[in-house]
């Protein structure tokens, strides 16, 4: 069984962690290909390596050099290298890369990439695997997409032959040969991509817990992990805000069908979570997979009579929407009723109110009202479609706990059913959910 290994930020945070990733790599010969992060967090009053990039960077622009907040960054790789017992010339690479950081003013990209490319350079030496340079495998496109078939083709052809690869995540090369970064968690991505382009059998994706949780364990201490979640709830599960892998990472996989298997670091005997392609071999027992949530959302409620009968009522609506540039989150509605429910970040500084008399002009309604401070809350799982009374059980828990539902939705695979509340209801529906299907 062929695998791609990916190890987060917090494992690569200093020499003992390394350690502990180079003993997970050797004790399985499959683990053939490995994808890593920038050094994360020592400690809660650490700054992550990425974020000391970003500020080189600030600096670059602002006076010219990164030399003092590039000395952070310099003492740490320094330190992991000297504690490793390492024979390598880590300065003259820190000397270049501080060079490169310096020269490069169009986009910070270059220097955000830094703390990845350094760990994979150190990681290769340690473990003596070949280093390859992700701006040499992965490409992206003018418009700034993955471009999959080059990419495709450039990993099939470079890593052709090498028995052991140690490959920077987060980043590539854009069309015209500059450096250019994923969205910030984008080594998860990185580690699909190689998984694809290698026909692995499995991505294992390290990190520092032992799987996906049922919910936040921050609202609930006692979550249970889950221990297996399909693509499409996985989709749903972390558009709605868990965080464990990257939202993105799925999608080189979906026509390969190649599992994710989450897993901790610092607990490699946890068996971890497995994202599997389809709902196959779930246990059927299983009603929700899990429960997740986002707060600060508006809902901008439309009442007119006989709207049901008016053509492009809904279009209108969502033109003025889409003028302001605008995502809309959710569109539940009724026969004289719809509701267009917004992010409130993004309708700041008067937009609200600019897109209420856009709409009041555009489709005359008889009633008009916005809601704020309202909480999504996403519940998820395959086993919803095959159980009866599942939203009955939510409903009900929910009323006897005292939280009112303002909205409704739910997906038409029957997969999800997404309720509003208030933000103050946020943490109890949560707990009141979980307790339903997960409690004693």
């Amino acid at each position: 069984m062929l695998k791609v290994c990916k190890f987060g930020g917090t494992s690569m945070a200093n020499a003992e962690n390394f350690g502990k990733v180079k003993s997970i790599i050797t004790a399985e010969n499959e683990r053939k290909f490995v994808v890593v992060s920038a050094p994360g967090k020592r400690d809660k009053s650490d700054i992550k390596i990425t974020d000391l990039l970003y500020k080189c960077y600030d600096d670059v622009i602002s006076i010219g050099s990164c030399h003092d907040t590039f000395k952070l960054i310099r003492d740490r790789f320094t330190e992991i290298v000297k504690d490793l017992g390492l024979n390598f010339d880590i300065e003259s690479v820190l000397d270049e890369t501080e060079k490169g950081i310096d020269a490069e003013k169009t986009t910070p990209d270059f220097a955000a990439s830094r703390g990845e490319y350094l760990s994979a350079r150190v990681m290769a030496e340690y473990l003596g695997y070949t280093f390859v340079d992700a701006a040499d495998l992965i490409r992206f496109d003018s418009n700034g997409n993955l471009n999959a078939v080059y990419t495709d083709d450039k990993i099939k052809t470079k890593l052709s032959g090498i028995e052991n690869v140690v490959i920077p995540g987060f980043y590539g090369k854009d069309s015209f040969g500059k450096i250019k970064t994923f969205s910030r968690g984008g080594s998860d991505v990185t580690g699909s991509i190689i998984a694809k382009g290698v026909s692995a059998d499995l991505y294992e994706n390290w990190t520092d817990v032992s799987g996906f949780l049922v919910c936040d364990p921050r609202i609930v201490p006692e979550a249970q992990i889950i221990d297996t979640l399909s693509y499409s709830e996985l989709r749903e599960l972390s558009y709605m805000g868990a965080s464990v892998l990257h939202a993105e990472a799925i999608f080189p996989l979906i026509t390969s069908k190649i599992p994710i298997n989450i897993r901790n670091t610092f607990r490699p005997q946890d068996k971890g979570t497995m994202i599997v392609p389809t709902e196959h071999g779930y246990n059927p027992d299983k009603v929700i997979t899990g429960i997740a949530g986002k707060k600060n959302f508006s809902v901008i409620s439309i009442e007119k009579s006989l709207m049901n009968n008016e053509v492009g009522f809904i279009r209108k609506v969502l033109s003025v929407v889409e003028h302001y540039g605008l995502c809309v989150e959710h569109v539940p509605s009724g026969i004289d009723t719809l509701s267009v429910i917004l992010s409130s970040e993004e309708l700041k500084n008067g937009v609200l109110d600019d897109v209420v008399r856009e709409i009041r002009e555009s489709v005359a309604p008889d009633y008009i009202h916005v809601i704020e401070n309202v909480a999504l809350i996403a519940t998820v799982g395959h086993g919803m479609a095959r159980r009866s009374g599942t939203a009955s059980k939510i409903f009900t828990a929910l009323a006897e706990a005292n939280v009112n539902i303002k909205m409704i939705d739910q997906g038409s695979s029957e997969q999800n059913i997404i309720i509003g509340v208030a933000g103050s209801d946020y943490e109890k529906c949560i707990r009141t959910i979980y307790n339903a299907f997960f409690g004693a």
